[in-house]
């Protein structure tokens, strides 16, 4: 079930931040009030799509800080994991350099709540309690505005990468909407106008287009 129009699931965990320091009772809490969240789930540490991603987000976070939105990362590692990888250097296939949280969720709890663990647990014919599917989190992607609601999500299977240009202009079609009350048409991009939600406003915004 989509999270769009709800409240993101509340969660505490250990995350690991500013690629060395390890904290307790992590929680998206923190911006509540303040900044829009790009939250993003990837399937596993030291692995091959997944180090392309979170440096990319690491590329961008500049952008993404100027628009007031901070960036999170998580995946079901351990926090310990995922002090390693971010130890370790680019070129022998870590993350060395990202400086924006990464939540730990061993558990799998949290990717159980947004909607993205790849499986679940269930009981076989024997009566034996087993999982089915990958005990890992899809790449999920979760755009939460500042009152702690889910505007936009997006999961992509797990050899699927996501596209970190596409997370930018949906923060930019969103704070478009709060700024002047108008909604984003197909291919929205900053700089370009946006239409009023009336039929007025539609055929006014296709006949300049």
């Amino acid at each position: 079930m989509s999270l769009v129009g709800k409240k993101a699931p509340v969660f505490k965990a250990a995350a690991v931040i500013n690629g060395e320091e390890i904290v307790e009772n992590f929680s998206l809490d923190q911006y509540l009030g303040k900044q829009d969240v790009i939250f993003f789930f990837y399937p596993k540490d030291f692995t091959f799509v997944c180090p392309t991603e979170i440096l990319a987000f690491q590329e961008k976070l500049a952008e993404f800080e100027r628009r007031g939105v901070a960036v999170v990362g998580a995946s079901t590692d351990t926090e310990e994991s995922h002090l390693a990888w971010l130890g370790l250097p680019k070129d022998q296939g870590g993350i060395q350099g990202v400086t924006y949280p990464i939540v730990a969720d061993p558990a799998k709890t949290i990717a159980h709540n947004f909607g993205v663990l790849a499986g679940e647990w269930n009981y076989n014919e024997e009566g034996e309690l087993v999982y089915e599917g990958a005990p890992v989190a899809y790449r999920g992607s979760f755009l939460i505005d500042k009152e702690g609601k889910v505007r936009h999500e997006t999961i992509n299977d797990l050899p699927l990468g996501r596209n970190i240009d596409e997370m930018i202009r949906l923060v930019d079609a969103l704070h478009h909407v709060e700024k002047f009350g108008e909604v984003c048409p197909a291919n929205w991009e900053e700089g370009k106008e946006g239409m009023q939600a009336t039929k007025e406003g539609v055929a006014a915004y296709l006949g300049k287009n």
